[in-house]
Protein backbone atom coordinates (compact mmCIF):
# COMPACT_ATOMS: atom_id res chain seq x y z
CA UNK A 1 0.00 0.00 0.00
CA UNK A 2 0.83 3.57 -0.51
CA UNK A 3 3.63 4.58 2.44
CA UNK A 4 2.43 8.19 3.00
CA UNK A 5 4.24 8.86 5.65
CA UNK A 6 7.23 9.20 2.90
CA UNK A 7 7.87 12.70 1.70
CA UNK A 8 8.19 11.52 -1.97
CA UNK A 9 5.10 9.16 -2.26
CA UNK A 10 3.31 11.72 -0.79
CA UNK A 11 4.56 14.35 -3.32
CA UNK A 12 3.09 12.00 -6.17
CA UNK A 13 -0.47 10.87 -4.73
CA UNK A 14 -2.14 13.03 -7.16
CA UNK A 15 -0.31 11.95 -10.19
CA UNK A 16 -2.61 9.88 -12.32
CA UNK A 17 -4.31 8.85 -15.39
CA UNK A 18 -7.98 9.30 -16.47
CA UNK A 19 -10.18 7.49 -19.40
CA UNK A 20 -13.76 8.16 -19.88
CA UNK A 21 -16.68 6.06 -21.31
CA UNK A 22 -19.71 7.66 -21.98
CA UNK A 23 -22.12 6.76 -23.40
CA UNK A 24 -25.80 8.82 -24.88
CA UNK A 25 -28.56 7.99 -26.90
CA UNK A 26 -29.23 9.62 -30.35
CA UNK A 27 -33.02 10.46 -30.67
CA UNK A 28 -35.44 12.06 -33.38
CA UNK A 29 -36.91 15.78 -32.40
CA UNK A 30 -40.09 14.13 -31.31
CA UNK A 31 -38.66 12.50 -28.74
CA UNK A 32 -37.87 8.95 -30.17
CA UNK A 33 -35.13 5.92 -30.73
CA UNK A 34 -33.14 7.20 -33.83
CA UNK A 35 -33.01 4.33 -36.16
CA UNK A 36 -30.38 5.47 -38.25
CA UNK A 37 -26.78 3.46 -38.75
CA UNK A 38 -24.01 4.38 -36.81
CA UNK A 39 -22.94 7.97 -38.08
CA UNK A 40 -19.43 7.29 -36.75
CA UNK A 41 -18.16 4.31 -38.64
CA UNK A 42 -14.17 4.59 -38.71
CA UNK A 43 -13.72 6.43 -35.58
CA UNK A 44 -11.66 5.20 -32.91
CA UNK A 45 -13.15 7.20 -29.98
CA UNK A 46 -16.79 7.04 -31.30
CA UNK A 47 -18.26 3.49 -31.15
CA UNK A 48 -21.55 1.99 -30.47
CA UNK A 49 -22.98 0.19 -27.03
CA UNK A 50 -25.96 -1.87 -26.93
CA UNK A 51 -28.25 -0.17 -29.42
CA UNK A 52 -27.54 1.28 -32.35
CA UNK A 53 -28.20 4.63 -31.73
CA UNK A 54 -26.56 4.55 -28.34
CA UNK A 55 -23.12 6.52 -28.48
CA UNK A 56 -20.08 5.91 -27.03
CA UNK A 57 -16.97 8.27 -26.53
CA UNK A 58 -14.15 6.45 -25.46
CA UNK A 59 -11.67 9.06 -24.77
CA UNK A 60 -7.90 8.92 -25.01
CA UNK A 61 -5.83 8.32 -21.69
CA UNK A 62 -5.25 11.85 -19.83
CA UNK A 63 -3.09 12.94 -17.40
CA UNK A 64 -5.44 14.81 -15.48
CA UNK A 65 -9.80 15.18 -14.62
CA UNK A 66 -9.72 18.43 -16.50
CA UNK A 67 -8.15 16.95 -19.61
CA UNK A 68 -10.77 13.95 -19.79
CA UNK A 69 -13.95 16.69 -19.41
CA UNK A 70 -12.31 18.67 -21.99
CA UNK A 71 -11.47 15.74 -24.26
CA UNK A 72 -15.25 14.49 -23.75
CA UNK A 73 -16.52 17.87 -24.76
CA UNK A 74 -14.10 17.60 -27.85
CA UNK A 75 -16.13 14.50 -28.87
CA UNK A 76 -19.27 15.23 -27.91
CA UNK A 77 -19.18 18.49 -29.93
CA UNK A 78 -18.19 16.06 -33.07
CA UNK A 79 -21.25 14.04 -32.48
CA UNK A 80 -23.66 17.46 -32.30
CA UNK A 81 -22.39 18.94 -35.39
CA UNK A 82 -22.39 15.39 -37.11
CA UNK A 83 -25.98 14.94 -35.79
CA UNK A 84 -27.46 18.55 -36.53
CA UNK A 85 -25.93 17.94 -40.31
CA UNK A 86 -27.78 15.13 -40.85
CA UNK A 87 -30.33 14.67 -43.59
CA UNK A 88 -32.95 13.60 -40.26
CA UNK A 89 -31.22 15.67 -37.84
CA UNK A 90 -31.11 14.31 -34.57
CA UNK A 91 -30.02 15.13 -31.12
CA UNK A 92 -27.48 13.87 -28.44
CA UNK A 93 -30.30 12.50 -25.22
CA UNK A 94 -28.08 14.16 -22.14
CA UNK A 95 -29.95 12.06 -19.15
CA UNK A 96 -29.11 8.42 -18.28
CA UNK A 97 -33.03 7.71 -18.38
CA UNK A 98 -34.09 7.11 -22.08
CA UNK A 99 -36.85 9.32 -23.35
CA UNK A 100 -40.13 7.63 -25.32
CA UNK A 101 -39.70 4.02 -25.87
CA UNK A 102 -42.78 2.68 -28.34
CA UNK A 103 -42.04 -1.22 -27.31
CA UNK A 104 -38.65 -3.24 -26.96
CA UNK A 105 -38.58 -3.48 -30.96
CA UNK A 106 -38.03 0.34 -30.86
CA UNK A 107 -34.37 -0.46 -29.60
CA UNK A 108 -32.78 -1.06 -32.05
CA UNK A 109 -29.66 -3.47 -31.14
CA UNK A 110 -26.46 -2.76 -32.60
CA UNK A 111 -25.48 -4.17 -35.80
CA UNK A 112 -21.97 -5.87 -36.55
CA UNK A 113 -20.98 -7.95 -39.77
CA UNK A 114 -18.50 -10.01 -40.51
CA UNK A 115 -15.93 -11.10 -37.84
CA UNK A 116 -17.97 -8.82 -36.01
CA UNK A 117 -21.48 -10.43 -35.98
CA UNK A 118 -20.34 -12.17 -32.43
CA UNK A 119 -21.16 -8.91 -31.23
CA UNK A 120 -24.98 -8.53 -32.40
CA UNK A 121 -25.34 -12.28 -31.04
CA UNK A 122 -24.40 -11.53 -27.67
CA UNK A 123 -26.66 -8.30 -27.62
CA UNK A 124 -29.19 -9.89 -28.97
CA UNK A 125 -28.58 -12.74 -25.83
CA UNK A 126 -28.66 -10.10 -23.47
CA UNK A 127 -32.04 -8.71 -24.31
CA UNK A 128 -33.26 -12.03 -24.22
CA UNK A 129 -32.27 -12.10 -20.73
CA UNK A 130 -32.33 -8.73 -19.16
CA UNK A 131 -34.86 -6.70 -21.56
CA UNK A 132 -34.31 -4.13 -23.77
CA UNK A 133 -35.13 -1.27 -22.01
CA UNK A 134 -33.07 -1.87 -19.37
CA UNK A 135 -29.91 -1.84 -21.93
CA UNK A 136 -30.93 1.33 -22.67
CA UNK A 137 -29.78 2.71 -19.47
CA UNK A 138 -26.85 5.27 -19.94
CA UNK A 139 -23.77 6.68 -17.54
CA UNK A 140 -20.46 7.13 -17.99
CA UNK A 141 -17.41 4.71 -16.89
CA UNK A 142 -14.02 6.26 -15.17
CA UNK A 143 -10.98 4.44 -15.68
CA UNK A 144 -8.28 5.25 -13.86
CA UNK A 145 -4.44 4.44 -13.19
CA UNK A 146 -1.99 5.64 -10.45
CA UNK A 147 1.46 6.88 -12.33
CA UNK A 148 4.01 4.61 -12.34
CA UNK A 149 6.48 6.96 -11.16
CA UNK A 150 3.80 6.92 -7.47
CA UNK A 151 4.05 2.73 -8.02
CA UNK A 152 7.57 2.76 -8.57
CA UNK A 153 8.27 5.18 -5.53
CA UNK A 154 5.83 3.03 -3.47
CA UNK A 155 7.28 -0.60 -4.58
CA UNK A 156 10.73 0.43 -3.72
CA UNK A 157 9.67 1.11 -0.18
CA UNK A 158 7.85 -1.75 0.12
CA UNK A 159 10.62 -4.43 0.50
CA UNK A 160 8.72 -7.07 -2.36
CA UNK A 161 11.24 -8.01 -4.80
CA UNK A 162 8.76 -7.87 -7.88
CA UNK A 163 6.88 -4.99 -9.41
CA UNK A 164 4.47 -6.74 -11.16
CA UNK A 165 3.29 -8.52 -8.07
CA UNK A 166 3.34 -5.44 -5.70
CA UNK A 167 0.67 -3.47 -8.35
CA UNK A 168 -1.24 -6.64 -8.77
CA UNK A 169 -1.78 -6.69 -5.22
CA UNK A 170 -2.47 -2.91 -4.94
CA UNK A 171 -4.66 -2.69 -7.73
CA UNK A 172 -6.72 -5.72 -5.78
CA UNK A 173 -6.85 -4.29 -2.78
CA UNK A 174 -8.35 -0.34 -4.07
CA UNK A 175 -10.78 -2.74 -5.95
CA UNK A 176 -11.49 -4.50 -2.88
CA UNK A 177 -11.77 -1.65 -0.73
CA UNK A 178 -14.10 0.11 -3.10
CA UNK A 179 -16.83 -2.57 -3.27
CA UNK A 180 -16.55 -1.57 0.49
CA UNK A 181 -16.69 2.15 0.11
CA UNK A 182 -17.38 2.77 -4.03
CA UNK A 183 -21.49 3.28 -2.86
CA UNK A 184 -20.32 6.57 -2.12
CA UNK A 185 -19.50 7.51 -6.07
CA UNK A 186 -23.12 6.24 -6.56
CA UNK A 187 -25.05 8.73 -4.24
CA UNK A 188 -22.73 11.76 -5.01
CA UNK A 189 -23.17 11.48 -8.72
CA UNK A 190 -26.89 9.88 -9.44
CA UNK A 191 -28.91 12.27 -11.46
CA UNK A 192 -31.65 10.26 -13.18
CA UNK A 193 -34.72 10.56 -10.85
CA UNK A 194 -36.99 10.48 -14.06
CA UNK A 195 -38.50 8.25 -16.17
CA UNK A 196 -40.91 8.74 -19.16
CA UNK A 197 -44.14 6.44 -18.36
CA UNK A 198 -43.46 4.69 -21.51
CA UNK A 199 -40.31 3.04 -20.00
CA UNK A 200 -42.66 1.27 -17.15
CA UNK A 201 -45.54 0.64 -19.34
CA UNK A 202 -46.33 -0.22 -22.76
CA UNK A 203 -47.90 2.35 -24.78
CA UNK A 204 -48.39 5.02 -22.02
CA UNK A 205 -46.76 8.05 -23.08
CA UNK A 206 -45.65 11.92 -21.80
CA UNK A 207 -46.46 11.27 -17.86
CA UNK A 208 -43.47 11.45 -15.65
CA UNK A 209 -42.27 8.39 -12.99
CA UNK A 210 -40.82 9.12 -9.91
CA UNK A 211 -39.74 5.53 -8.55
CA UNK A 212 -37.81 6.77 -5.06
CA UNK A 213 -34.65 6.11 -6.76
CA UNK A 214 -32.05 9.10 -7.34
CA UNK A 215 -30.30 6.71 -9.94
CA UNK A 216 -32.78 4.14 -11.56
CA UNK A 217 -29.46 2.64 -13.34
CA UNK A 218 -27.80 1.93 -10.29
CA UNK A 219 -30.26 0.84 -8.33
CA UNK A 220 -31.87 -2.33 -7.72
CA UNK A 221 -33.89 -1.63 -10.86
CA UNK A 222 -31.05 -1.11 -12.97
CA UNK A 223 -27.77 -3.36 -13.82
CA UNK A 224 -27.35 -6.31 -11.42
CA UNK A 225 -26.73 -9.34 -12.47
CA UNK A 226 -29.79 -12.28 -11.08
CA UNK A 227 -26.99 -13.30 -8.28
CA UNK A 228 -24.62 -11.62 -6.26
CA UNK A 229 -20.97 -12.06 -7.01
CA UNK A 230 -18.20 -13.11 -4.62
CA UNK A 231 -14.87 -12.20 -5.24
CA UNK A 232 -11.67 -13.84 -4.45
CA UNK A 233 -8.92 -11.05 -4.09
CA UNK A 234 -5.80 -12.93 -2.41
CA UNK A 235 -4.20 -12.31 -5.68
CA UNK A 236 -5.18 -11.71 -9.65
CA UNK A 237 -5.86 -15.70 -10.89
CA UNK A 238 -7.68 -15.80 -8.27
CA UNK A 239 -9.64 -13.02 -8.53
CA UNK A 240 -10.11 -14.27 -12.30
CA UNK A 241 -11.25 -17.52 -11.47
CA UNK A 242 -13.62 -16.24 -9.31
CA UNK A 243 -15.25 -14.43 -12.31
CA UNK A 244 -14.65 -17.65 -14.39
CA UNK A 245 -16.64 -19.94 -12.20
CA UNK A 246 -19.94 -17.88 -12.68
CA UNK A 247 -19.29 -18.72 -16.85
CA UNK A 248 -18.59 -22.29 -15.70
CA UNK A 249 -21.75 -22.63 -13.73
CA UNK A 250 -23.89 -20.90 -17.22
CA UNK A 251 -24.70 -18.01 -14.64
CA UNK A 252 -22.98 -15.75 -16.72
CA UNK A 253 -22.28 -16.41 -20.58
CA UNK A 254 -19.01 -13.78 -20.52
CA UNK A 255 -17.32 -12.28 -17.99
CA UNK A 256 -18.58 -8.69 -19.54
CA UNK A 257 -22.34 -10.03 -18.46
CA UNK A 258 -20.89 -9.12 -15.28
CA UNK A 259 -22.80 -6.18 -14.27
CA UNK A 260 -20.75 -5.25 -10.74
CA UNK A 261 -19.43 -2.00 -10.66
CA UNK A 262 -16.17 -2.32 -10.21
CA UNK A 263 -13.55 -3.73 -12.50
CA UNK A 264 -10.26 -3.96 -13.09
CA UNK A 265 -8.81 -4.15 -16.02
CA UNK A 266 -5.38 -5.24 -18.24
CA UNK A 267 -3.56 -2.80 -21.13
CA UNK A 268 -5.05 -3.67 -24.40
CA UNK A 269 -7.38 -6.66 -25.10
CA UNK A 270 -9.90 -6.83 -22.23
CA UNK A 271 -10.20 -10.61 -20.80
CA UNK A 272 -9.25 -12.44 -18.26
CA UNK A 273 -6.56 -14.41 -19.91
CA UNK A 274 -4.85 -11.16 -20.73
CA UNK A 275 -5.53 -9.76 -17.52
CA UNK A 276 -3.93 -12.80 -15.70
CA UNK A 277 -0.80 -13.28 -17.79
CA UNK A 278 -0.45 -9.19 -18.00
CA UNK A 279 -1.56 -8.06 -14.76
CA UNK A 280 -3.56 -4.79 -14.07
CA UNK A 281 -3.62 -1.29 -16.15
CA UNK A 282 -6.49 0.67 -14.25
CA UNK A 283 -9.71 0.81 -11.92
CA UNK A 284 -12.72 1.07 -14.20
CA UNK A 285 -15.54 2.64 -12.10
CA UNK A 286 -19.18 2.35 -13.92
CA UNK A 287 -21.83 3.77 -11.57
CA UNK A 288 -21.63 7.47 -12.97
CA UNK A 289 -24.55 8.54 -13.67
CA UNK A 290 -24.81 11.16 -17.01
CA UNK A 291 -24.83 14.78 -15.80
CA UNK A 292 -26.85 16.86 -17.49
CA UNK A 293 -26.40 19.65 -15.20
CA UNK A 294 -22.94 20.03 -17.43
CA UNK A 295 -21.87 20.69 -20.87
CA UNK A 296 -19.45 17.37 -21.35
CA UNK A 297 -21.85 14.95 -19.04
CA UNK A 298 -19.41 14.61 -15.86
CA UNK A 299 -18.67 17.27 -13.36
CA UNK A 300 -14.94 17.85 -13.06
CA UNK A 301 -15.04 17.86 -9.13
CA UNK A 302 -16.71 14.62 -9.41
CA UNK A 303 -13.35 12.85 -11.24
CA UNK A 304 -11.45 14.87 -8.78
CA UNK A 305 -12.78 13.49 -5.70
CA UNK A 306 -12.85 9.92 -7.54
CA UNK A 307 -9.05 10.34 -7.97
CA UNK A 308 -8.83 11.43 -4.22
CA UNK A 309 -11.45 8.67 -2.99
CA UNK A 310 -9.34 6.17 -5.15
CA UNK A 311 -5.78 7.75 -3.47
CA UNK A 312 -7.53 6.95 -0.12
CA UNK A 313 -8.25 4.02 -0.55
CA UNK A 314 -4.94 2.88 -1.58
CA UNK A 315 -3.31 4.16 1.56
CA UNK A 316 -6.09 2.83 3.91
CA UNK A 317 -6.81 -0.34 2.48
CA UNK A 318 -10.31 -2.42 3.75
CA UNK A 319 -10.98 -5.90 3.21
CA UNK A 320 -14.59 -7.81 2.75
CA UNK A 321 -13.34 -11.86 3.33
CA UNK A 322 -16.66 -13.36 3.92
CA UNK A 323 -19.46 -13.60 1.67
CA UNK A 324 -21.91 -12.47 3.84
CA UNK A 325 -19.53 -9.16 3.85
CA UNK A 326 -19.62 -8.71 0.05
CA UNK A 327 -22.96 -9.35 0.12
CA UNK A 328 -23.88 -6.44 1.96
CA UNK A 329 -21.61 -4.45 -0.13
CA UNK A 330 -23.61 -4.82 -3.10
CA UNK A 331 -26.76 -3.82 -1.17
CA UNK A 332 -25.01 -0.88 -0.09
CA UNK A 333 -24.09 0.44 -3.96
CA UNK A 334 -28.11 -0.10 -4.03
CA UNK A 335 -29.34 1.53 -1.32
CA UNK A 336 -26.77 4.68 -1.83
CA UNK A 337 -29.24 4.85 -5.10
CA UNK A 338 -32.08 6.11 -3.55
CA UNK A 339 -33.81 9.58 -3.55
CA UNK A 340 -33.79 10.12 0.08
CA UNK A 341 -30.44 9.49 1.41
CA UNK A 342 -31.09 10.09 5.10
CA UNK A 343 -34.21 7.46 5.30
CA UNK A 344 -32.15 4.46 3.48
CA UNK A 345 -29.66 3.18 5.72
CA UNK A 346 -26.63 1.06 5.10
CA UNK A 347 -23.92 -1.11 6.93
CA UNK A 348 -20.01 0.36 6.95
CA UNK A 349 -17.15 -1.92 7.08
CA UNK A 350 -16.99 -2.18 10.64
CA UNK A 351 -20.58 -3.11 11.23
CA UNK A 352 -21.74 0.59 12.08
CA UNK A 353 -24.82 1.04 10.04
CA UNK A 354 -26.59 4.48 10.15
CA UNK A 355 -28.08 6.80 6.97
CA UNK A 356 -26.64 7.16 3.42
CA UNK A 357 -26.41 10.42 4.04
CA UNK A 358 -24.39 10.09 7.52
CA UNK A 359 -22.04 7.18 6.21
CA UNK A 360 -21.39 9.24 3.32
CA UNK A 361 -20.36 12.51 5.65
CA UNK A 362 -18.45 10.04 7.66
CA UNK A 363 -16.05 8.85 5.24
CA UNK A 364 -15.35 12.02 3.26
CA UNK A 365 -14.63 13.37 7.13
CA UNK A 366 -12.01 10.53 7.67
CA UNK A 367 -11.02 11.89 3.63
CA UNK A 368 -10.41 15.34 4.67
CA UNK A 369 -8.34 14.59 7.77
CA UNK A 370 -6.14 11.98 5.39
CA UNK A 371 -5.99 15.19 2.99
CA UNK A 372 -5.48 18.18 5.87
CA UNK A 373 -2.40 19.23 4.42
CA UNK A 374 -2.93 19.32 0.42
CA UNK A 375 -3.52 22.53 -1.18
CA UNK A 376 -6.72 24.29 -0.85
CA UNK A 377 -8.49 23.33 -3.95
CA UNK A 378 -8.63 19.50 -2.33
CA UNK A 379 -10.44 20.77 0.11
CA UNK A 380 -12.67 22.64 -2.11
CA UNK A 381 -13.59 19.44 -4.12
CA UNK A 382 -14.19 17.53 -0.37
CA UNK A 383 -16.17 20.47 0.73
CA UNK A 384 -18.38 20.05 -2.64
CA UNK A 385 -19.10 16.66 -2.13
CA UNK A 386 -19.72 17.15 1.90
CA UNK A 387 -22.39 19.60 1.22
CA UNK A 388 -23.91 17.19 -1.10
CA UNK A 389 -24.81 14.71 2.30
CA UNK A 390 -25.46 17.56 4.58
CA UNK A 391 -27.48 19.71 2.14
CA UNK A 392 -30.31 17.18 -0.11
CA UNK A 393 -30.77 20.28 -3.06
CA UNK A 394 -27.45 20.44 -3.72
CA UNK A 395 -27.28 16.87 -5.14
CA UNK A 396 -27.88 16.42 -8.89
CA UNK A 397 -31.08 14.31 -8.32
CA UNK A 398 -32.66 16.74 -6.34
CA UNK A 399 -32.31 19.67 -9.01
CA UNK A 400 -32.53 16.87 -11.82
CA UNK A 401 -36.30 16.61 -10.28
CA UNK A 402 -37.00 20.07 -9.55
CA UNK A 403 -36.38 21.34 -13.12
CA UNK A 404 -37.55 18.47 -15.37
CA UNK A 405 -40.61 16.95 -13.50
CA UNK A 406 -43.65 17.66 -14.83
CA UNK A 407 -43.48 16.49 -18.66
CA UNK A 408 -40.11 14.85 -18.27
CA UNK A 409 -39.50 14.53 -21.99
CA UNK A 410 -40.68 18.01 -23.00
CA UNK A 411 -38.48 19.75 -21.10
CA UNK A 412 -35.13 17.23 -21.59
CA UNK A 413 -36.31 18.01 -25.34
CA UNK A 414 -36.02 21.77 -24.73
CA UNK A 415 -32.08 21.09 -22.84
CA UNK A 416 -31.10 18.34 -25.52
CA UNK A 417 -31.96 21.20 -28.29
CA UNK A 418 -29.99 24.21 -26.31
CA UNK A 419 -26.98 21.49 -26.13
CA UNK A 420 -27.01 21.34 -29.62
CA UNK A 421 -27.35 24.72 -30.72
CA UNK A 422 -24.45 25.74 -28.08
CA UNK A 423 -22.35 22.40 -29.04
CA UNK A 424 -22.58 23.76 -32.63
CA UNK A 425 -21.50 27.39 -32.19
CA UNK A 426 -17.93 26.17 -30.91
Amino acid sequence: MFPIENERVRSLLLKGRFGLEKESLRITPDGYFAHTPHPFMGEEHIVRDFCENQTEINTPVVDSAREAVEALKEYTVKIQKKLQAMPERELLWPFSNPPFIRSEKDVPIAQFTGDLKAKTDYREYLSDRYGRYKMTLSGIHVNYSFADELLQAAFALSGQKNFREYKDKLYLAVAESAAAYGWILTALTAASPLTDSSFVEKGRFGEDEFSGMASVRCSELGYWNYFTVWYDYENLKKYADSIRFYVKRGLLAAPSELYYPIRLKPTGKNDLDALVANGVDHIELRMFDLNPLTDSGVDERDLIFTQLFLVWLAAEPCKLPSIKEQVQAVQNFKNAAHYDLKTVKLSLPDGEVCSVADAGAKVINRMQDFYRDFPEDVQAVLDFELEKFVTPEKRYAWQVRTRFTNSFVTKGMVLAEQKQQEACRV
